[in-house]
C-alpha cells in the first residue's frame, strides 16, 4: 500500500482568529447638556432598555416620563433592485428620532406609612407587539403599570364657517375658511353655510395605561422582568419575588420570600431578578452578599431552595468591613442564548456559566484602581451606587458604567483581551488609555476563570482624576447590533461600531 501523501496527513488545528477590538464612533445624542447648564432633578434618566427587536429605545427617568424612540435608517427600505445593484452590503449604523412621551407615575403619599413615594422610573420592560402596538412595564418604588402606545388617526378639518381671526382662537386649522369681511349678515350670521371638509388624517402616537400593579410590594421594587411566554412577569423588592400575570393586576403570586422570622436575623436581601430568556420556568436572582440563585418554578409554588447557586468565595485574610458592601450584586443579565449570565458588583464584571457553578468563567475588573479609596467612598455613599450591565447580542462582548461619564466594553469570549474605556461624549474616544494590551495568560482547565482589565486604571490610568458626581449608572446594547446607548446625567448619547 503506498505510504500517505503528505496532504493526506491529518492537519494540526488551525488556532482560532481573535477577534479585532472594536473602535466605537459618536452616532447621535438627544437632550444634550449646554456649557454651563444645569440639569434638573427629574431630567435625569434611571432607566434605558431596547425592545427586542432593537427598532424601539424607550428611557425612564426621576421626573416618572417615559421617552420613546424610534428607529429611522433605512434598514430594509431598500428596492429590490438597489440591492441587487449593490456588490457589498452598506454598513449603517443605527439611527434613532424622539416618538413620543407620557407621565407614568406621579409622585404619592403612603399615609399609613407617612412615606413620600417618588415617582423615579426604576426600571422598563418591553412586551411583546401586537397589532402595530408597543406594550411596556414601567415601575417605580411602588407601582408597576402597564402601556399601551399606539398611532391612532387624527383628522385634520378644513372648509370652516368661521373667519380667520376666530379659527386660530379656536385652534382649528381652516387653510379655506370664509372670510371675515364676505358673506356676513347684519345681525352676525353668515349667508351661506359650507360643510367642513376633511383634509388629511395624521397619526399620532397615543399612550394608554392597561394596567396597575399595585399594592403587593412593601419594599422598594428593585426590576422587573418579562417571562417568555409573554403571559406572565415577575417584580422584586428587596425580601420577595412576586409573580404576576399580565391580565390579571389584582392578584400576584409570592414565589421568593427571604424575610427571617426575626428582622434583626436579615443578613442578605435581593438586589436584582430576571427571567430565563428562553425557558418560562426558569429565573435568576441576585443578593447583596454577591451570590445569585437559580430556581426553577417546576419545583414548588414558594421556590425557597434554589437548583443552582452562583457564588465566588473571597480568600479569608483578604475580608476587611468593605468586602460585603462591594461583594453585593447591582445587576443581572442573561446572554440571549441562555448559557451564560453576567453580573456586576461594585468592583467587577462577573461572567457566569450557568453549567459550571464553581466560579465564574471570567472576571472584568472595573474599579480596581478605587480599591485605596474605599473610605472616601462610603463617606460620600458612593460606594452604593448601583452600576448595570449588559451583553452584546452575540455575545461576544460585555459593557459597564463607572464614574466621570466612562463606560468599559470587554471581550466576552475566551482569549478575548479586549477593554476600551469610552467616555460619553461625541468624543468617546478622548479618555482612551495608550497601554499595551496585556496578552492572555494561559489558565487551568478545571477553573477556566480569566481576569482583565486590572492593569488598565480606567478614569486614572492617564493622570485624569475620578469625578464622582458624574456617573454612568444604566446603559443598553442593541439586540443584534454592536450599539450602545447610555445615559449621562439627562442626556442619552448613542455608539456604534
Amino acid at each position: 500500500m503506498d505510504p500517505k501523501s503528505p496532504d493526506d496527513r491529518p492537519q494540526a488545528a488551525a488556532p482560532q482568529p481573535q477577534p479585532q477590538p472594536l473602535e466605537w464612533r459618536f452616532a447621535q445624542v438627544f437632550g444634550e447638556r449646554g456649557a454651563g447648564e444645569d440639569v434638573q432633578e427629574v431630567d435625569i434618566i434611571s432607566a434605558i432598555e431596547f425592545d427586542k427587536s432593537g427598532d424601539h429605545l424607550a428611557t425612564g427617568d426621576r421626573g416618572g416620563r417615559v421617552v420613546l424612540f424610534e428607529r429611522t435608517d433605512a434598514r430594509g427600505s431598500a428596492s429590490r433592485t438597489e440591492l441587487e445593484r449593490q456588490d457589498y452590503p452598506v454598513a449603517r449604523h443605527p439611527e434613532f428620532r424622539y416618538k413620543t412621551e407620557f407621565q407614568s407615575h406621579e409622585p404619592e403619599f403612603d399615609y399609613l406609612k407617612s412615606l413620600e413615594i417618588e415617582e423615579k422610573i426604576n426600571k422598563i420592560k418591553w412586551g411583546q407587539t401586537a397589532n402595530n402596538a408597543l406594550f411596556i412595564l414601567s415601575t417605580n418604588d411602588k407601582t408597576i403599570k402597564y402601556w399601551k402606545v399606539q398611532d391612532k388617526k387624527v383628522k385634520r378639518v378644513s372648509v370652516m364657517n368661521l373667519d380667520a381671526s376666530q379659527s386660530s382662537d379656536n385652534g382649528t386649522t381652516s387653510s379655506s375658511s370664509t372670510s371675515s369681511s364676505r358673506g356676513l349678515l347684519p345681525n352676525g350670521g353668515c349667508a351661506s353655510l359650507r360643510l367642513p371638509v376633511v383634509t388629511g388624517q395624521d397619526l399620532n402616537p397615543v399612550a394608554r395605561c392597561r394596567r396597575v400593579y399595585a399594592h403587593a410590594h412593601d419594599y422598594h421594587i428593585n426590576s422587573i422582568s418579562n417571562n417568555s411566554d409573554g403571559e406572565t412577569f415577575i417584580s422584586a423588592d428587596d425580601l420577595r419575588i412576586n409573580l404576576w400575570n399580565l391580565e390579571i393586576n389584582s392578584q400576584s403570586f409570592n414565589i421568593v420570600d427571604v424575610k427571617p422570622t426575626n428582622m434583626e436575623d436579615l443578613t442578605e436581601v435581593i438586589t436584582c431578578a430576571e427571567f430565563h430568556p428562553t425557558h418560562c420556568n426558569t429565573l435568576a436572582y441576585s443578593s447583596s452578599k454577591g451570590a445569585i440563585r437559580l430556581i426553577d418554578l417546576r419545583q414548588s409554588a414558594l421556590c425557597d431552595n434554589h437548583s443552582k447557586l452562583f457564588e465566588e468565595h473571597e480568600a479569608a485574610g483578604s475580608k476587611s468591613f468593605f468586602t460585603e458592601i462591594i461583594a453585593s450584586v447591582s445587576d443581572i443579565k442573561f446572554a440571549r442564548d441562555g448559557r451564560h449570565i453576567l453580573s456586576r458588583d461594585y468592583m467587577t464584571l462577573k461572567l457566569w456559566d450557568l453549567n459550571m457553578d464553581s466560579g465564574p468563567v471570567a472576571t472584568f475588573q472595573v474599579h480596581e484602581h478605587l480599591r485605596p479609596k474605599l473610605c472616601d467612598l462610603y463617606e460620600n455613599d458612593s460606594i452604593f451606587d448601583k452600576f448595570e450591565c449588559c451583553l452584546s447580542g452575540d455575545g461576544l462582548r460585555v459593557a459597564t458604567g463607572s464614574y466621570s461619564n466612562l463606560f468599559r466594553v470587554f471581550g466576552g469570549s475566551s482569549g478575548n483581551t479586549e477593554a476600551t474605556t469610552l467616555e460619553a461624549s461625541r468624543n468617546p474616544m478622548r479618555r482612551q488609555v495608550a497601554n499595551p494590551t496585556r496578552p492572555a495568560r494561559t489558565l487551568s482547565s478545571l477553573t477556566r476563570a480569566v481576569r482583565r482589565g486590572g492593569e488598565n486604571a480606567g478614569a486614572d490610568g492617564n493622570g485624569n482624576s475620578n469625578d464622582f458626581s458624574t456617573k454612568l449608572l444604566h446603559l443598553a446594547w442593541h439586540p443584534t447590533e454592536n450599539s450602545i446607548a447610555c445615559a449621562a446625567g439627562n442626556s442619552l448619547y448613542m455608539y456604534y461600531a
